[in-house]
């Protein structure tokens, strides 16, 4: 599988003008981790990049030129590498490689002393950097929208998603209580997602990226870094230069749950797709039953409460 991929990413550089004048057999190519495209770094006498290919269906739920637009703006901010190269049409993206870097996961962030401090300052600045993202993340819009996708396709829910989904018109109407300032966000804070210098983290990754409630950025990375309490604390002392208020504490907790009932409906459809990369069906129902948990938790309510109140 990696040869094949190699051997895909050798083609697409025969095909662009940015490694033009460059021997494609020659160069050294890596294949980097990735769950839906080919990713891969690729080293050449006039620098290192990287380069994304494609994943196949991604073409269903992802707007390249979105994308394209963003990662721009994402780099103009200052918290994302340049992009050199990017073809809405066949969806390739090349970008500056950033060597030096540490790809951040779970263990990572709780390793790597200050690492939830480093991401929280990065989320801040993208959010106050007064850039303009296109597509507007709204969460309930994308539940119906993967919800229509899967409609089309032979798929099972996890037993009692409909229900759980039918509960959170609570977190709805709480989140809407106090609509939130729109900010440029990521949108999907995998760890992986994070590249980490020691003094400064880096954000790539511009697929799912949108106007959005920056809250969405602080929970959504909480969930996937399986931060603890403390590294929360730590985030959002660091995100808010001081104690955050039971308000966007609890926003960011009620996040943490709206999260994983989305992206549960993201891992159905690759399972659905029948993407190789790892067991997507687990995936999803490990989403959805911590989704759950975190909603029949008593201290939910209070988060609800103190968002309802802001």
């Amino acid at each position: 599988m990696t040869d094949d991929a190699i051997a895909q990413a050798r083609a697409a550089i025969s095909d662009l003008e940015v490694f033009a004048g460059t021997d494609a057999s020659a160069l050294d190519i890596q294949r980097l981790g990735g769950l839906t495209n080919l990713v891969f770094r690729v080293a050449t006498d006039r620098g290192v990049y990287c380069l994304r290919l494609p994943g196949a269906g991604t073409e269903e739920y992802i707007d390249r030129a979105v994308e394209a637009h963003n990662a721009r703006a994402a780099a103009a901010a200052g918290v994302s590498p340049e992009v050199v190269h990017a073809d809405p049409g066949s969806g390739i993206m090349v970008s500056h490689f950033l060597d030096g870097t540490v790809t951040m996961s779970p263990d990572e962030f709780r390793q790597r002393d200050g690492s939830p401090a480093r991401a929280a300052k990065a989320m801040r600045k993208l959010h106050t950097s007064g850039q303009t993202f296109q597509f507007r993340f709204e969460l309930f819009a994308m539940i119906d929208d993967y919800l229509k996708i899967l409609s089309g396709k032979t798929v099972d829910f996890p037993e009692g998603y409909h229900e759980v989904l039918k509960e959170a018109e609570i977190v709805r109407s709480a989140i809407d209580a106090h609509p939130a300032d729109l900010a440029p966000c990521h949108c999907d804070p995998l760890c992986e997602n994070f590249l980490d210098d020691g003094s400064t983290m880096w954000i790539v990754d511009w697929e799912y990226s949108g106007m959005n409630d920056p809250l969405w950025d602080l929970g959504d990375l909480s969930v996937e870094a399986g931060f603890d309490d403390a590294q929360d604390r730590e985030m959002m002392a660091a995100y808010f230069s001081g104690d955050p208020s039971a308000a966007q504490t609890g926003r960011m907790v009620v996040y943490k749950a709206m999260c994983d009932l989305l992206w549960t409906l993201w891992g159905l459809i690759q399972h659905a797709n029948d993407n190789p990369v790892e067991d997507f069906w687990a995936y999803s129902t490990g989403r959805f039953e911590r989704c759950r948990t975190l909603m029949a938790d008593p201290g939910f309510k209070d988060h609800l409460d103190a968002v309802r109140r802001g």
